[in-house]
């Protein structure tokens, strides 16, 4: 490849060659032509004129190379196969799961409703839309939590692989999401000041993970969770708890203050819930439940 290029310096016309060609000034192969020149009182007179010559490299593959590109569009091939297969999987049990759904709003006397499905992986999103919300979202999301347990054993039922369902309605779930983190960090720092441990009520396994991971992000505090289900609580304590004397009271800055009442042994972590309902049913899991405010709408 030979082109002319012309310019008031022999390295400015270097220069545009580069550009057009697309590589650096040191691989071309350059001819002067001709040069400007001085004329009276040292005015420059004419143009500088190139040749440039340049041949582009070319990439030789190398057998390696060759077959990892096999290879790689083999891989490809397979994941869009399998993607396509999944999706069919995916669709199936989508549809079995929300006309499940669709039945069980019928039967409870709510008209007018609409469900939009999100694919997530392995599984989906069910955003139920209705205007009588209040009904389907239940006290703190227990009949959300009902639907989506039922809905998930009927779709599950057509094959062995495990499809996971989600539901939400009017997009309660992120704002019962902030009203936990709020709520976990509230306790949080309670506890880092008083360096007391404290036991919240009885929540369900993907509301004790919001707690636990609003948690962690607190310096001074750490939490778990204790019982057994459905009483199953989370604990946040303190990385520094109160150190008590022999005594019953506890030592501050060195020394100690006196505490009338001794120390039970162990903490206690029934909470005022448990103590009025020695037997409690499930159906008054959260009732009375004075750590959470109501969601308004």
């Amino acid at each position: 490849m030979k082109q002319i290029f012309t310019a008031a310096t022999v390295d400015e016309a270097k220069n545009k060659a580069a550009v057009e060609f697309g590589t650096e000034v040191e691989k071309i192969t350059f001819t002067v032509l001709e040069e400007p020149k001085k004329g009276f009182f040292g005015k420059i007179k004419g143009e500088a004129k190139v040749e440039a010559e340049y041949e582009p490299e070319t990439k030789v593959e190398t057998v390696t190379e060759k077959t990892e590109a096999v290879e790689e569009k083999a891989e490809v091939q397979e994941e869009v196969k399998a993607e396509a297969e999944w999706s069919d999987t995916l669709q199936k049990k989508a549809d079995c799961a929300k006309e499940y759904i669709l039945n069980v709003i019928k039967a409870m006397g709510i008209e007018d409703t609409e469900i939009e499905v999100t694919k997530l992986e392995n599984g989906a999103l069910f955003e139920i839309k209705s205007e009588e919300f209040e009904k389907l979202i239940g006290k703190k999301g227990d009949i959300l939590d009902s639907l989506q347990y039922l809905a998930s054993l009927v779709c599950n039922r057509i094959d062995r692989e495990y499809f996971r369902i989600s539901t939400d309605c009017n997009g309660f779930r992120a704002r019962r999401k902030t009203q936990l983190e709020e709520l976990a960090r509230k306790i949080a720092n309670n506890v880092k000041r008083s360096g007391r441990s404290s036991a919240l009520e009885p929540m369900n396994p993907y509301e004790r993970r919001i707690i636990h991971a609003a948690v962690s992000e607190i310096e001074g505090v750490t939490s778990q969770s204790k019982g057994e289900e459905p009483w199953r609580k989370v604990i946040i304590s303190s990385t520094t708890p109160r150190k008590y004397d022999n005594r019953g009271g506890y030592k501050k800055n060195g020394g100690r203050r006196r505490n009338n009442n001794r120390r039970s042994k162990g903490f206690d972590i029934t909470t005022s819930f448990e103590k009025d309902y020695k037997k409690p049913k499930p159906e008054d899991t959260m009732k009375d439940s004075g750590l959470y405010s109501k969601i308004e709408f």
